[in-house]
């Protein structure tokens, strides 16, 4: 797809005026002389209008639809096929103190253009037609080969005048398995503070992009370290030196980002970085809620339930999708459940979790799993492969969709004369929680109607 879409920017230039005149810039450069998976999208640059050029694509059938442009910023999008093209201007800018936006964008050369780009492996260019790579600042390439992530200037002035950048510099670092420059460690701490100017939503997005990569741990002792993580993630900060019992090694945050590690997120139906971040925050809750006995014996009670909370909160100060924060705050609230199995657990109980996870039964369990193995290894544990066998036999035996109440909600109305209400709720869930325990069958509904009508006297006898 990608070099397909490339072919057709290719040939649609081709002896018009700017063949040659347009270069490949940023992430898929660095990432093609890398030999690392090539991005989704691309960057073009040239010393021209990409406006114009944005245009000319689409009036010439290279472009798919209509430009999206940003006159102000000399930026212009298109996509050819299914490849996301964003085209530059070379440009040098100027910045206010309180935003990351640029204040004055004027047209500029190739080596203007790096010299505002964030770090030297991100300026190298190829042209487009004749692939040639260029090195405007004759240090790019070296870097790469160093594996040095630095900035093309003094890395206070990159910095300052986008803050995000000190976010990418961590994840750039931990992804691409460099060494972040000194100097460029050093102005990050200094600046840290800058991150407040930033969207929420910025944050976000780059927040989600380090999580998703198998080095998110590193990244965010890397964060912690630098004073960022503080600056949008003050919740997490009470797990930094939070001890624990006799079964850990490591503090609360040591520990989670030890279950962050543990965790394979392959092949399961939910992101990676949602998995990743369950991890993270399965244990948020244990600051909250630590007490110590007299012998000195310490306990964290209730920690899942109130680390869902904390989840949610933060999740939402975040701007995360209600879908994607009932995911996580549903792993962090039962993240307990499976590390209390016996051989001894009834059908029943089986049963129950496997209702209560639902789509995240599998999560759960790889979460389970990857805390068990963050843990000390010379004390017992749940042995959670042969939990799995037990899911296997109970759901073999009786299906999950069989697990339901034999009487819908207006059956139930109907038989006893009740108007929608949580009555109605509480009725049906009965029901549900008998043919879980194995005590109904799921079509016996003359029992169901015995049953319900008994556990409704029981709810509607006054209190004495």
């Amino acid at each position: 797809m990608l070099e397909r879409a490339l072919r057709r920017l290719r040939e649609g230039l081709s002896g018009t005026p700017y063949e040659g005149k347009v270069y490949l810039v940023g992430g898929y450069v660095r990432d093609k002389l890398l030999g690392r998976p090539l991005p989704s999208d691309v960057d073009l640059v040239l010393e021209g209008d990409a406006l114009a050029l944005a245009q000319f694509l689409y009036e010439h059938g290279v472009a798919d639809h209509p430009p999206v442009t940003y006159p102000r910023f000399g930026t212009a999008m298109v996509h050819v096929g299914e490849l996301t093209v964003e085209l530059v201007t070379a440009r040098a800018e100027s910045y206010h103190d309180t935003s990351r936006k640029p204040a004055k964008v004027e047209p500029a050369t190739l080596y203007d253009d790096a010299l505002r780009r964030d770090f030297t492996v991100n300026t190298l260019l190829e042209n487009l037609h004749t692939g040639e790579i260029v090195d405007p600042l004759s240090v790019g390439l070296s870097d790469l080969q160093a594996k040095l992530l630095r900035t093309p200037r003094d890395p206070h002035e990159t910095f300052y005048e986008d803050p995000l950048r000190m976010l990418r510099a961590v994840r750039f670092t931990v992804q691409l398995g460099f060494t972040l420059d000194p100097a460029a460690a050093q102005a990050i701490r200094e600046q840290a503070e800058r991150l407040k100017i930033v969207s929420i939503e910025r944050i976000q997005t780059e927040f989600t992009r380090l999580m998703d990569s198998p080095q998110a741990a590193a990244g965010l002792q890397m964060l912690l370290e630098m004073g960022l993580l503080s600056q949008f993630a003050e919740p997490l900060m009470p797990m930094v030196g939070c001890t624990q019992n006799d079964y850990h090694l490591y503090d609360v945050w040591g520990h989670s980002l030890k279950t962050m590690e543990n965790i394979d997120p392959t092949g399961l139906e939910i992101p990676a970085w949602e998995v990743r971040l369950a991890a993270l925050l399965h244990d948020v809750g244990k600051p909250a809620t630590k007490s110590v006995d007299e012998d000195g014996t310490i306990h964290f009670y209730e920690h899942d339930r109130v680390g869902a909370q904390i989840a949610r909160d933060w999740l939402r100060t975040l701007r995360y999708s209600n879908e994607t924060i009932e995911r996580i705050t549903t792993l962090v609230r039962l993240h307990m459940r499976p590390g209390f199995y016996t051989p001894q657990w009834s059908d029943a109980a089986v049963r129950r979790l496997i209702r209560d996870a639902g789509d995240l039964l599998e999560p759960l369990l790889r979460l389970a799993e990857a805390d068990i193995k963050a843990q000390r290894q010379d004390v017992l544990h749940a042995d959670i492969a042969a939990l799995r066998q037990r899911i296997a036999q109970v759901q073999a035996a009786q299906p999950p969709t069989r697990w339901r109440s034999p009487l819908t909600g207006e059956q139930i109305m109907r038989h006893f004369g009740l108007k929608p209400s949580p009555v109605v709720g509480r009725l049906k869930r009965y029901l549900e929680e008998q043919v879980i325990e194995g005590t109904l069958h799921p079509d016996d509904t003359e029992h169901a109607l015995r049953l319900a009508e008994a556990y409704l006297q029981q709810i509607q006898e006054p209190s004495v």
